[in-house]
Parts: C-alpha cells; sequence; structure tokens
C-alpha cells in the first residue's frame, strides 16, 4: 500500500470508511472532531497528511453538521498542505434541490457543488444523485457511482421466474430502465402525484403486472411512503410479489412504520446512510467495495467505467 494515500472519516459515515480502508489495504486514518459548549466543532488531522492523497469520506445527509463537518475537514486538509483532497461523498445531501420548480426557492444542490470547490476539494466520488445532471454543477472531476454494480447481483441470485421492474415514479425511469435492459425484462411505472412534499394524491400503474414478480427500484427511500402505495397498488393489480431497491436509505418520519406495515417482502438499501435501527423486511448490502475501487482507480488514474452498468450491457451484447 501506497503510504501517500489517507484515508478519513467524519462522524456521519464512519463504520462505512472502516470497511472502504479495509477493502482498500490502509488503516483509517486518525482524525479527532473537537466539539466546544456553544456547539461548533473543529475537525484536527492526528497524523500528517503533506503531500498525501487525502480522501475524507463523509455523506451529508441531514442534519447540516454533516456538510459543515465535511467541509471543515476539506479546509484543513488544504492548509494542512494536502497534494490531492478528493471528497468521497456516498450521499449527496440537497440532491431533490436540482432547479428552481417554484418561484423564489434555492438551488441547493449546486449551492453545495460551490462551497465543496471553494472549500478545497480537488475531486468528488458520489453515488446515485437524485439528479444526474448535479455533475454539471461542478468545476472539478466528479465520479458519479452507479448503485447497480451491486444490485444486480443481488437481484440475479433471487432467480425470479417472470422478473419485472417498476419504476415508482415518472423520475425513476431511465435508471429502472437500464436495470430492466440488463435482465432483458420488461418494466412498469408507477405515476404519482403529490399536493405537497411528502404526500401522494394519487398514484396509477402503466403497464401490465399479472402474475409478476416486480421489483421496484429507487435511488431515496425517504418517508417509504411512495414505495408502500406503489407495492399496495402493484399488488391489486395481481403481482405475484413485490420487493425494492433502494440506494439511498433516509428513513425519516414513519418510514420504517410504513416500510414493515407494507405487501413489500423486503427492503433492500445501501449503507450509503446508516439504519438508525434495523428492521425485520429491511437488507443492507455495503458499497465499501465499490468505493474502493473507485478511490484506487482515481488515485492510479485508471478508468472507472468497468464500475457501470453500461459497460456491462456491452459485454452482453
Amino acid at each position: 500500500m501506497d503510504p501517500s494515500v489517507k484515508i478519513f472519516a467524519g462522524n456521519g459515515s464512519n463504520a462505512l470508511a472502516e470497511k472502504i480502508a479495509q477493502r482498500f489495504g490502509a488503516a483509517l486514518g486518525k482524525i479527532n472532531i473537537q466539539k466546544f459548549s456553544d456547539g461548533e466543532f473543529q475537525p484536527i488531522f492526528l497524523e500528517s497528511i503533506r503531500g498525501d492523497y487525502v480522501f475524507l469520506v463523509q455523506s451529508t445527509f441531514a442534519p447540516a453538521e454533516n456538510l459543515m463537518e465535511l467541509l471543515l475537514m476539506i479546509d484543513a486538509a488544504k492548509r494542512a498542505s494536502a497534494y490531492k483532497i478528493i471528497a468521497v461523498i456516498p450521499y449527496y445531501g440537497f440532491a431533490r434541490q436540482d432547479r428552481k420548480d417554484k418561484p423564489r426557492v434555492a438551488i441547493g444542490a449546486k449551492l453545495i457543488a460551490t462551497l465543496l470547490e471553494a472549500a478545497g476539494a480537488n475531486r468528488v466520488i458520489t453515488m446515485d444523485l437524485h439528479a444526474p445532471q448535479i455533475q454539471g454543477f461542478f468545476d472539478i472531476p466528479v465520479d458519479h457511482l452507479d448503485s447497480s454494480a451491486i444490485f444486480i447481483p443481488y437481484i440475479e441470485q433471487l432467480k425470479l421466474e417472470n422478473l419485472t421492474f417498476a419504476a415508482p415514479d415518472v423520475g425513476s425511469t431511465n435508471r429502472v430502465r437500464e436495470i430492466a435492459s440488463y435482465f432483458n425484462a420488461d418494466m412498469v411505472i408507477c405515476d404519482k402525484h403529490r399536493k405537497r412534499a411528502n404526500e401522494i394524491a394519487s398514484m396509477v400503474v402503466i403497464g401490465d403486472v399479472k402474475d409478476k414478480d416486480i421489483v421496484l427500484i429507487d435511488d431515496i427511500c425517504d418517508t417509504g411512503g411512495t414505495l408502500a402505495k406503489a407495492a399496495g397498488l402493484l399488488m391489486e393489480k395481481g403481482a405475484r410479489s413485490v420487493r425494492a431497491l433502494c440506494t439511498h436509505p433516509i428513513l425519516s418520519g414513519k418510514a420504517y412504520e410504513n416500510i414493515e406495515n407494507s405487501v413489500l417482502d423486503e427492503l433492500i438499501v445501501c449503507d450509503t446512510i446508516p439504519l438508525k435501527k434495523e428492521s425485520p423486511k429491511i437488507k443492507v448490502i455495503s458499497v465499501a467495495d465499490l468505493l474502493a475501487i473507485a478511490i484506487r482507480n482515481a488515485y492510479e488514474n485508471k478508468s472507472i467505467t468497468s464500475l457501470f452498468i453500461h459497460s456491462q450491457l456491452r459485454g452482453k451484447r
């Protein structure tokens, strides 16, 4: 292991960073987030990083303290003369604020990109952005990884007879279509209408699901309301089974209750955000291997194309 690579964790992603460092073949770097009585905090690197490639692992899920912690870690690394500073952000918070969809609102995803660059990040590695075009908000390289690299092997081992994929909303269509193409399987869409955030007014299914084993695919599970309602509607329309795969388990509000009371066989999530508690219906698959490979390839200036589903599709054709 080249000693010029150092991996550090923020408090929001400590468990995941430990796994990434282990897969990479390095000990996790020593850092202390010193907290003061007034609520302020200060990251302190407890080892020299002068001239090193520094990878900082931190998801920016709520509260905003996780984001501020990452920004301060980047600034501290810059002032400690790190050679390159790479922000590894498994879950990129504020990504749903990617445009002005109503008057007088902020574009939060762009602001976060600006803050990361201003702090001194040289590169960003992230996963399943809610809107892929957020990559264009940056003027530094962004490696945008795809969770399908981990979900596809899981789906294959299920050996479902009448496999059909479902998009829980129109916004997930492209993501689901790619995976459906990989399996040469059918796809349906659950078209939802909201009156307000986190509250679904109505939903309809576009496509035939009778006697099908349905796999719902989405990037975020927030309150679980969309997945629970979609699963119930799919079963009403004659589906034989319904399960869901979501990258980022935000699981806010009554999410655990919604999932456990739903007709879903299971919900498969990644460890981009740590679970608040365990649930019999929720299974976690780690992204540590994927991120460790991305970190090594970024350090060695190698391509990461092989980590994406489109390269796997080319291999099947």
